[in-house]
């Protein structure tokens, strides 16, 4: 806030980011100053760029310099518009390259007005921070919004702490990614599961209940809240009026459990370019499976080829220092391209069926570039190709073609002898040759880009089964459903 009041602009960096990729973020915004919490953060700074400077004696600083530059800072502040640069977020393409988003105070004002109008939050509410506040949604919905509505932030100690939190604060207001809510509906399964004789069978039956759109008696409602709704809504703080996610898409059927439950979980849809929000539902307008309602001042128009444009003042300026890049993004007219494809129903909501550009979105809200990921992974020698997924999904897994050749050579050093080369792919030895090179590959990537769990296939992917495009490109859609059944089963595994 002090660096936005001054008219500076913030460029927020992920504490999990790798040293290189945040220096090379640094480069880029062309940055002149650091804020870092600790030791930790402070190695992965070039160091000739760093002034070490304290808290303790920046606030010193600023006290004494105040009372000399008070006119100046008031006219400096006085003088920002709506026009002014506010922050660059970067975002990755779906080459991986970063881009800095350039945000307005008018982008970020436009939208807090527009959301507040369509999510009633009032300076009654208290909300519950947990998400990182260099995401846009936090930074907007968690943050900008409660400011400028009079709310009260609660910020949870860590992301494990969250239930206990919850139980202190008794927040009336959250927000969250769908990884959350779904970790959170996998608790409750898992605590039926765990639980014996006529409890387990009171909350199945009232969980059961909570799936039903239909044909539910009042006096049934009522008694599985008396039995177990309202504990478990206890657990949750006893106050929740709402919970807003977005960052990812979130599946129906877990929002209609919750809202079964007696939580209404409203889902809305936006970029980073965005500011974020172009779309959400209300409280008294809302169907799940959907990403709600358009905001008002925006404008959303499907293209011919059935993907998303919008327009208005919650769109970024363009990418800062790549003009090209904001051309294929943003007309002259001012119409945004999200690379996603969606359709509206007769009752104006908007629903997201497919995303037209490579970028996957762990059900984390994470973004991430397959494609930067598959070419660090080509560079082993053991590799010679790769398929990154986990679009919705927690964690990204992999299709790998190995090297056959190179396997079977280390197979000889080994010792080890096989029959076929699906026999060798599956060996313990094989599996750890192939773990270790993707760690090795993927050392400098950030967590959420790296790959938990992989599948060695026994051919390569190729033109005449449709896997690969005339120029070698992975065609994901088809790859995806040929091995739906092998990706599936990574998502099971612990």
């Amino acid at each position: 806030l002090a660096i936005l009041s001054v008219g500076a602009v913030t460029v927020p960096i992920y504490a999990t980011n790798p040293a290189a990729q945040v220096n090379i973020l640094l480069g880029d915004s062309q940055s002149k100053g650091v804020v870092v919490s600790n030791q930790e953060q402070s190695g992965k700074i070039n160091e000739s760029t760093v002034v070490i400077l304290t808290f303790e004696e920046l606030t010193q600083k600023g006290k004494t310099e105040l009372p000399k530059r008070k006119e100046e800072i008031r006219a400096i502040s006085d003088s920002l518009t709506c026009e002014s640069l506010a922050t660059l977020i970067y975002t990755s393409g779906t080459t991986g390259e970063p881009k800095g988003v350039m945000l307005t105070h008018g982008n970020f004002l436009s939208n807090c007005t527009a959301t507040a109008q369509a999510i009633p939050i009032c300076d009654d509410d208290l909300y519950l921070s947990f998400l990182p506040l260099s995401h846009v949604f936090e930074r907007m919905a968690g943050y900008y919004l409660m400011l400028h509505q009079g709310a009260t932030i609660a910020y949870a100690e860590t992301m494990e702490t969250v239930p206990e939190n919850m139980m202190e604060v008794r927040p009336t207001v959250m927000c969250g990614v769908p990884r959350f809510i779904e970790k959170l509906h996998g608790k409750i399964m898992e605590t039926v599961q765990n639980s014996h004789g006529l409890k387990r069978k009171i909350a199945e039956w009232a969980f059961t209940l909570a799936k039903q759109e239909a044909g539910i008696g009042k006096f049934e409602l009522n008694l599985a809240d008396l039995l177990v709704f309202h504990k478990l809504k206890s657990k949750l703080g006893g106050r929740l009026r709402f919970f807003v996610s977005g960052g990812a898409p979130l599946a129906k059927e877990i929002a209609g459990f919750f809202y079964g439950v007696g939580i209404l979980i409203l889902e809305g849809y936006g970029l980073t370019e965005t500011s974020p929000v172009i779309s959400c539902n209300r409280l008294d307008k809302f169907r799940f499976g959907s990403v709600g309602q358009v905001i008002a001042g925006v404008e959303v128009k499907i293209a011919e080829d059935g993907e998303i444009l919008t327009r208005g003042p919650h769109v970024m300026k363009g990418y800062f220092g790549k003009e090209e890049a904001t051309k294929e993004v943003l007309t002259t007219d001012g119409w945004f391209h999200t690379g996603d494809i969606g359709e509206f129903d007769r009752d104006g909501f908007l629903k997201i069926t497919d995303r037209k550009k490579d970028l996957l979105i762990t059900s984390g809200g994470k973004k991430v570039a397959p494609q930067k990921i598959e070419n660090l992974l080509k560079q082993s020698e053991y590799i010679l190709d790769a398929m990154v997924h986990g679009d919705g999904k927690r964690y990204l897994t992999a299709l790998l073609v190995p090297e056959v050749q190179k396997i079977e050579r280390y197979a000889n050093q080994q010792g080890i002898t096989w029959n076929s080369i699906q026999e060798l792919l599956v060996y313990p030895v094989i599996q750890q040759l192939i773990r270790e090179t993707v760690d090795q590959q993927s050392k400098d990537l950030a967590p959420y880009e790296r790959i938990k769990y992989f599948v060695l296939l026994d051919k390569p992917l190729s033109q005449e089964a449709g896997e690969l495009t005339p120029t070698l490109k992975i065609r994901r859609k088809i790859v995806t459903e040929k091995y739906r059944g092998l990706l599936e089963k990574l998502y099971e595994m612990q």
